[in-house]
């Protein structure tokens, strides 16, 4: 048997994994980033075929990747996140660098930034796998912890979009057996739904500071459903 709630055990951080060039760029947020090897430094990133940043790493050649602060805004969330790049320009209104891949380098509300040559391209079904060497990488903020999935997830109560790696369907998480009288509160300004059968907390129980994981509104925005 597969138990969907062990999945949330394993643990990720999250970035912002960006290509193109200085003419058009786009970026994504992702929790799949990981240093492969050592020397020399090698790092991988996930990426869904029907992102248009995987296009972008295919022509360019490159690609960064920066390390999200734990105090990152839902904004950065809902632009980088929910939106696609194919309807609006991402990197318009953000902070951006380019160093010698020519690729976008996000560094508003992160910590640190790598940039990487394409190596390899491995292709495992809906997601492509892009393995890069280091060329370069700096400390944004020292002071800042870099988030988590797990943070994430518990404290600022954020979802995970279809196009991840590790999105899974909240039906699925609901079809385990579990004995709970739950309920759904939806946001009156962006539809988003909190399912307390998925949830850790009852809609109750979240401080009065928690705010939509998607377009930032404050608890009050939220309505019960049926």
């Amino acid at each position: 048997m597969i138990s969907i709630q062990s999945f949330f055990k394993i643990s990720y951080g999250l970035f912002i994994v960006s290509s193109g060039d200085k003419t058009r760029g786009n970026g994504f947020i992702a929790n799949t980033v990981f240093q492969v090897t050592a020397e020399p430094p090698k790092f991988a990133v996930c990426c869904s075929k029907n992102n248009l940043t995987s296009e972008f790493i295919k022509k360019s050649g490159a690609f960064s990747f920066s390390v999200l602060a734990q105090s990152a805004s839902p904004e950065i969330f809902g632009k980088f996140g929910y939106r696609s790049g194919r309807d609006l320009d991402k990197m318009a209104g953000t902070t951006v660098k380019y160093e010698s891949t020519g690729v976008p380098i996000v560094l508003d509300e992160c910590i640190a930034y790598f940039e990487c040559t394409l190596l390899q391209t491995f292709d495992v079904g809906t997601h492509l796998i892009f393995v890069g060497e280091l060329l370069n990488s700096q400390i944004i903020e020292d002071s800042k912890e870099p988030l988590t999935y797990s943070y994430y997830r518990q404290v600022k109560r954020g979802i995970v979009p279809k196009n991840a790696p590790t999105y899974i369907d909240k039906a699925r998480i609901a079809a385990e057996p579990e004995v709970r009288n739950s309920k759904k509160f939806k946001c009156s300004v962006c539809g988003y739904i909190y399912d307390e059968s998925v949830e850790p907390l009852k809609f109750k129980d979240l401080p009065d500071t928690w705010i939509c994981p998607v377009c930032g509104s404050g608890k009050s925005e939220f309505e019960e459903i049926l």
